[in-house]
């Protein structure tokens, strides 16, 4: 059982309304999104970007809050800018989700009139491996094998994933699967729709999946 704040903060961001997908695949990771935004049962914008590059190998969904969505984002991409530049190295995939989770954390935890509440889902790719992590809004960071869902629609969207995922997708396989639990999740979630974006990110680096493929993919008309 989750402790009540959790609860409080996990409730108020699906009532934003959203549906996320990131999945793991064996040559890759695959995030995706629908693009619209929603305030309670009004549509507010109809073409967002929900999946932001942060670094050349990671990339995230964003949940919640348009304004805390993009300063924290803002933030981890220069934090993770300045520890390439001190430490030669580039960031990895871990240290990216733990950098979002620990913002989130203290995001919450200071005094506001008006509670923060943004969720990201981490992927991408490094020297070890191909990653998934759920940066939640409480500012837990958990690592996924295979998939995650975050939004409204999670729920239908994982219906879809549980039945049909496996951990020998290709990236042409598992852009269908992510496709399929979207348009799941957008026929019966009102506050999800207005599109799809799909991004892959393997070793060549980070992709968007053009509007043509995503209809060649399923035949979304």
């Amino acid at each position: 059982m989750l402790p009540e704040d959790v609860q409080e903060l996990r409730s108020k961001l699906v009532k934003t309304g959203t549906t996320t997908i990131g999945l793991i695949c064996k040559d890759g990771v695959i995030l995706a999104a629908d693009r619209q935004a929603t305030a309670q049962y009004f549509v507010a914008h109809k073409k967002v970007e929900k999946i932001v590059p942060i670094t050349d190998n990671v990339a995230v969904t964003t949940a919640g809050l348009v304004s805390d969505i993009q300063l924290i984002s803002k933030l981890t991409k220069a934090e993770l800018k300045l520890k390439k530049i001190r430490t030669k190295l580039k960031p990895t995939v871990k240290e990216a989700a733990n950098l979002f989770a620990t913002i989130l954390y203290h995001n919450i935890r200071k005094f506001s009139p008006i509670l923060g509440i943004a969720a990201f889902i981490v992927g991408g790719v490094d020297d070890k491996g191909f990653w998934l992590y759920d940066a939640a809004p409480d500012g837990a960071a958990l690592e996924h094998k295979d998939y995650v869902s975050t939004g409204s629609g999670s729920i239908l969207a994982y219906g879809v994933l549980e039945s049909e995922y496996k951990p020998d997708l290709t990236i042409k396989d598992g852009v269908k699967l992510a496709i399929k639990a979207l348009n799941t999740a957008m026929q019966r979630d009102v506050a999800t729709g207005s599109g799809i974006d799909v991004v892959t990110i393997t070793r060549e680096g980070i992709k968007k999946v053009v509007e043509e493929e995503l209809k060649q993919v399923l035949s979304i008309k």
